[in-house]
């Protein structure tokens, strides 16, 4: 038997434990989700959570710094103010998610399904949304500087008064999206055949 505890970020209390065969990170995390315990502010850096199911979960405030989340169903999740700096989110579903002044700096969501998802205020910088769906999305305030966005579906997002300095957004597209205020100096759009650096 294996027990694997769920600890908060700044503070060593245990909010989980779970005990079983063959266990680790995911079944750990998918069972405090079932049984209704909040994970806010939780430490889950470098966790394995490929494929889980952590739709619904309250995730806000927690570290999940290079974990792997490739895969994983987020769908209505909490991650308001979560770090998932250089963490793996390859085709995840995110749709729905809480993601509002979030660390992703330099994660990979390429793939991912981030349709009716909020990111107001995230900090993206450096991340990979190549192919990612944002359609729809309330992105105002973000940074998105450096960011790879690439193939993105961007319609009608909101990227109000947004960083997007330095950003590929070749192929993607943003037809109806509101731009207002937004940086797009050194951004790299496609126009036709041709790809145009924004001075």
């Amino acid at each position: 038997m294996n027990t694997i505890e769920i600890t908060r970020y700044f503070a060593d209390d245990i909010i989980f434990s779970h005990q079983c065969d063959n266990n680790n990170n995911k079944i750990t995390v998918e069972e405090a989700i079932k049984a209704g315990v909040s994970l806010a502010g939780v430490n889950l850096s470098g966790a394995d959570l490929g494929g889980a199911s952590l739709s619904g979960a309250n995730l806000s405030g927690a570290s999940l710094s290079g974990a792997n989340l490739s895969g994983a169903s987020l769908v209505d999740a909490n991650l308001a103010g979560a770090d998932l700096s250089r963490a793996s989110l390859v085709d995840a579903d995110l749709s729905g998610v809480n993601l509002a002044c979030a660390y992703l700096s330099r994660a990979d969501l390429s793939g991912a399904d981030l349709s009716g998802a909020y990111l107001a205020c995230a900090d993206l910088s450096s991340a990979n949304l190549s192919r990612v769906s944002l359609a729809g999305v309330n992105l105002s305030g973000a940074n998105l500087s450096g960011a790879n966005l690439s193939d993105a579906n961007l319609s009608r997002a909101s990227l109000v008064d947004a960083n997007l300095a330095g950003a590929d957004l070749s192929g993607a597209d943003f037809s109806r999206a509101d731009f207002s205020g937004a940086n797009l100096s050194g951004a790299l759009i496609r126009v036709g055949n041709v790809s145009r650096w924004i001075i």
